[in-house]
């Protein structure tokens, strides 16, 4: 798993923080991708002066477990993960080969499994998946800060 940063130490600061990495799809990625998110976050305060609080990296990797863990399991192929830092967040994509819609299920309290999806429309200030020509994108954006938000429009 080699990261493709697009942060460079000669470009402005008001320029994103980025990076992306290719995923195997086995049983290492999931991992190697929270790994890389703690990383990720953890030189974007240290060397970017970019706030992130405790919460935002627990968030964060709660978040990128799920989204890998879905895409492994439900996508055939290869998987792409971008991480990105705008303004008060950190966006969190995945990209995977099935071309399928994610759905929340309805909170069900006797369901045993399946609630990953719930936990992280429940931890996020916003979801978007997008159907794309080869698979999808599955976008989640978590607050750097401390403070709690309200679960995205349309998922409670």
């Amino acid at each position: 798993m080699e990261p493709a940063d697009g942060d460079d130490e000669d470009e402005p600061s008001t320029r994103p923080m980025t990076t992306a990495v290719a995923l195997s799809g086995d049983g290492t990625s999931i991992g190697e991708a929270r790994d890389l998110a703690t990383e990720f976050l953890r030189r974007a305060g240290a060397d970017h002066g970019v706030a992130v609080s405790a919460r935002a990296v627990d968030l964060t990797r709660l978040v990128v477990s799920e989204l890998v863990t879905n895409a492994r399991r439900h996508a055939p192929g290869p998987l792409r993960m971008e991480l990105r830092i705008t303004d008060d967040a950190v966006e969190v994509t995945v990209r995977d080969t099935a071309r399928v819609q994610l759905v929340a299920r309805p909170v069900d309290p006797r369901r045993v499994g399946q609630h990953g999806l719930e936990i992280v429309m429940a931890v996020v200030q916003a979801f978007q998946v997008r159907l794309e020509p080869t698979g999808k994108s599955v976008t989640a954006r978590i607050a750097l800060g401390d403070r709690r938000t309200d679960p995205p429009p349309g998922t409670s």
